[in-house]
């Protein structure tokens, strides 16, 4: 067998984060996608894989209420702060937002045309607004109680508006009525509690209205009378009637052909109920009848007092045959479908979206292909999903407290095995594959922190407890397919620690088991009759995971003091020390055949390392927490963490696939810079320039501006590269001119470019770039001294002027002559004619005198000469 190549890099290529964590929700009009509440965020979902699609930051307000315009275009939502909404889901902004109700608004409704928006508030109103004016155009008022819900009729030509409180009462509004008096058409009163939910029929003749009084009444909407009232026995937050032509409507005619009571699908009423008893129900309401009850409840509950009894809290029919969707009150969302390819049709439920997980405490992967992953949390049950779709696929469910660690394995007739350990105190073994537990250990006086499958026989596990002791229990004789759980029985027991056991490993070869400890010592026993071998001393805090090294007869620690130690099992001496962890190193793994292993910790780092090198390879920063679980498949090396943050990440080996990428990046960037060089040679600048910006080269890109300067019309060509930047990519050019306006033999490059800049793309658009700010704040000082020195030199150059001026070098600016100057002029030209008169009277004097003084002129004007140079090189 070849070795494996080292993996250089992971990625991260799924994540399921808390979507949802209870109150409003609202399905797209095709059920592609789901927007719900999540604190004070709102996020909306992908139906298909639970993913978060987009997240709109609320602003510190409790949601309420949610509602979709019947293109999806627009979203309108609500809360405590009584600010109604309205967010345009292309761009998430907030396009409108007021005040109207007096209190928190409880439901809302948008009209099957767009325009209108009906709010029922816990200030007993209800209030129609025009969306897009945002003014209120009809105002109801009559209810007594707060106003839970609110639904325009499904005929967009019938201006009908219904609301249901908690008054017991339905109401139903004429939105035409200009009397003030007629404007409640009426009122159905057959309640004796909170109106919960109201759905009309799909002819819009009918009204459905459920109770928490524990009946459903059903209104005909022709004369407001009340037909019937079937008597539910439970207390209901749902009802929703079915669509004709839909997988349910056959699958409830299949129901109605059995029952002995023969009549036509259209003379009667059905409707699907859901309450605290967490179980879909289907009715017909000519004679009460219950077509379908579901045997059992698909919502585990943690006993059986009645306070603790999770159940339905909404549900919605899916458009285009997607199925029921039904909302718990622990934040899941169940999707259930009716499946037809069987003698009888049945209701199965296909699809479970975990909105929330709560604090995640240890995982494995399942079976040999490891599609799917067994998650404990914080629950009394271990969720099984689907790495796939990180959908939950199925609960394993029986504890009556709170799971703290699990192990998986595939035993020999091919069924996946699961033992889990809880608090309370006992370990429970589960057959994956028909989703049952067949046996339960009993024994431990404390927590079990950690259980073990055996690596090669699976003929047992171990279990390390809170009471301190480690026990070996027995597999043999057990029936993989028992529908009833069976006693299992322990080999041996052994007190190995003088505080709380938190992790168990055992050998490849099955000869060896090591726990680690809260008394920061980590043991190893010899199998099966748990003799101890060897202690491993070192460690300065507790130690949270152990393991056996694939291939070398070592064993590795991972603990609270920040290290990763790995330790020879011959004489328990400490081999190897990796530090890198800011806080307590809580698990740790081996891959690649023993030559690294990867560890994560309370700093919420997932971290790679190389065991040869002691060299940590790559750090990866995906949580918000302290990260609990690790699972590392054992076939694809996939990584799984999980942690405080109740968020899971699916982790994949990318290293082939990253030099892959470096490769034809690498290729690409030869290619380009060739065509770059070729466009040099042709004297394309502007297709050059820009060719330079996408392979970032700065220095190219110089050499081009700089050549451009020195040709004539090189302003448009300089203006051409620039204008086919888009607006987010000046950026770049602006990181460039900031490094050149810094060096004074290029200051004068990025000064031209950057004027040709600002004449391409306007000031008020530039600073709308995504980072300006901080490159403008580097270029405004340097270019305030560069004009400094500039005005300087311009100053300078006067006296140079005004001394060539002296010297009669240059000729004086010749200036325009007015009328009025010229008398001016001849008495500047008599003057000259007397200095000239003077002149010749002092020709007169010696010729030698005249001759120092010649030279005395000529000696002062190199002077000054020299001078305007030396001025000139010093600017």
């Amino acid at each position: 067998m070849a070795p494996q190549s080292l993996k250089k890099n992971y990625r991260c290529s799924r994540s399921l984060k808390q979507f949802y964590s209870g109150g409003p929700f609202i399905v797209s009009s095709d059920g592609s996608f789901i927007v719900c509440a999540c604190g004070d965020a709102i996020n909306i979902v992908e139906a298909s894989d639970s993913s978060v699609k987009s997240t709109i930051e609320g602003e510190s307000d409790s949601l309420t209420a949610l509602a979709l315009s019947p293109d999806d275009k627009l979203l309108f939502s609500a809360g405590h702060s009584r600010q109604i909404r309205v967010w345009d889901l292309e761009t998430l902004k907030c396009i409108r937002s007021w005040k109207g109700h007096e209190g928190p608004v409880m439901g809302m409704a948008c009209h099957a045309s767009g325009g209108l928006l009906a709010t029922a508030g816990a200030d007993r109103k209800v209030l129609v607004w025009d969306v897009d004016g945002g003014f209120c155009t009809h105002y109801f008022k009559g209810h007594k109680g707060v106003v839970l819900s609110v639904l325009f009729h499904p005929d967009a030509n019938k201006n009908i508006l219904i609301s249901g409180s908690d008054d017991a009462t339905v109401r139903v509004w004429d939105l035409m009525a200009k009397n003030t008096e007629k404007k409640c058409l009426a009122i159905l009163d057959k309640h004796f509690s909170a109106v919960s939910s109201i759905a009309p029929s799909e002819d819009g003749l009918t009204l459905l209205t459920a109770g928490r009084d524990k009946v459903v009444n059903v209104w005909d909407l022709h004369d407001y009378s009340c037909k019937t009232t079937v008597a539910t026995y439970e207390v209901l937050e749902a009802v929703t009637t079915v669509s004709s032509g839909s997988p349910f409507a056959s699958f409830i005619a299949s129901l109605d052909q059995q029952s002995k009571k023969k009549k036509t699908f259209s003379q009667e009423t059905h409707f699907i109920t859901l309450g605290e008893r967490g179980v879909v129900r289907i009715w017909k309401s000519e004679g009460s009848v219950c077509l379908y009850e579901q045997k059992s409840s698909d919502i585990t509950v943690s006993s059986d007092d009645e306070e603790s009894k999770r159940g339905f809290t909404a549900a919605a029919m899916l458009p285009s045959n997607g199925g029921l969707l039904c909302v718990t009150a622990d934040q899941q969302f169940f999707i259930y479908s009716v499946v037809e390819n069987v003698e009888e049709p049945e209701l199965v439920l296909r699809k479970r979206l975990v909105g929330y997980n709560e604090e995640i405490s240890d995982m494995k992967f399942l079976g040999d292909e490891e599609q799917f992953l067994a998650v404990a949390t914080n629950l009394e049950e271990v969720r099984v999903y689907d790495v796939a779709t990180m959908s939950c696929s199925y609960v394993l469910a029986g504890h009556k407290e709170v799971v703290l660690s699990l192990d998986t394995c595939v035993s020999s007739s091919g069924n996946v095995l699961v033992v889990t350990g809880s608090k309370d105190k006992t370990v429970r073994l589960w057959n994956a594959t028909s989703q049952s537990c067949i046996g339960v250990g009993t024994g431990h006086n404390g927590d079990i922190l950690a259980v073990a499958f055996a690596k090669k026989s699976f003929s047992f596990f171990v279990s390390g407890s809170g009471d301190r002791t480690l026990k070996v229990w027995s597999l043999d004789g057990i029936s993989e397919d028992s529908e009833e759980p069976i006693n299992l029985k322990t080999r041996s027991v052994v007190a190995a620690h003088d505080k709380d056991i938190n992790s168990v490993a055992v050998a490849r070869n099955d000869s060896l088991v090591c726990t680690g400890s809260e008394d920061r010592t980590a043991s190893i026993w010899r199998l099966p009759d748990l003799v101890h071998v060897v202690t491993l001393k070192g460690h300065k805090r507790r130690i949270f995971s152990v393991e056996f090294s694939p291939v070398d007869q070592c064993v590795m620690t991972a603990s609270g003091d920040k290290t990763v130690k790995i330790w020879a099992i011959s004489d328990g001496s400490c081999l190897k020390t990796f530090e890198g962890h800011t806080s307590s190193v809580l698990r740790a793994s081996f891959i690649t055949d023993g030559t690294q292993f990867v560890s994560c910790g309370a700093d919420g780092l997932l971290k790679l390392w190389n065991v040869n090198t002691s060299e940590c390879i790559a750090t990866y920063d995906q949580h918000e927490d302290k990260v609990w679980a690790l699972a590392v498949g054992k076939k694809t090396e996939m990584v799984a963490t999980g942690g405080g943050d109740a968020v899971i990440n699916i982790w994949h080996d990318s290293t082939a696939s990253d030099k892959e990428d470096e490769f034809r990046k690498e290729e690409e960037t030869i290619l380009r810079g060739q065509e770059l060089e070729n466009a040099v040679l042709d004297a394309e600048y502007t297709k050059a320039i820009r060719l330079a910006f996408e392979l970032r080269r700065p220095h190219k890109v110089y050499e081009l501006f700089a050549g451009l300067c020195k040709k004539r019309e090189s302003d448009d060509q300089i203006v051409k590269a620039l204008q086919g930047l888009e607006k987010e990519e000046f950026r770049l050019p602006f990181e460039y001119l900031r490094e050149w306006n810094t060096k004074p033999n290029r200051c004068h490059i990025a000064q031209f470019v950057l004027y040709q800049t600002f004449n391409v793309l306007p000031p008020t658009e530039i600073v709308q770039v995504k980072g300006i700010g901080e490159l403008l704040e580097g270029l405004i000082p340097y270019s305030q001294r560069h004009f400094n020195r500039m005005d300087r030199f311009v100053r300078s150059s006067f006296l140079l002027d005004y001394t060539l001026g002296e010297m009669s070098v240059i000729d004086p600016e010749t200036e325009t002559e007015y009328p009025k100057d010229k008398k001016i002029k001849e008495e500047s030209n008599a003057s000259v004619s007397a200095m000239e008169q003077e002149s010749e009277a002092d020709q007169k004097t010696p010729s030698r005198k005249r001759k120092s003084q010649k030279s005395k002129d000529r000696s002062s004007k190199k002077r000054l000469v020299a001078e305007a140079q030396g001025n000139i090189i010093a600017v």
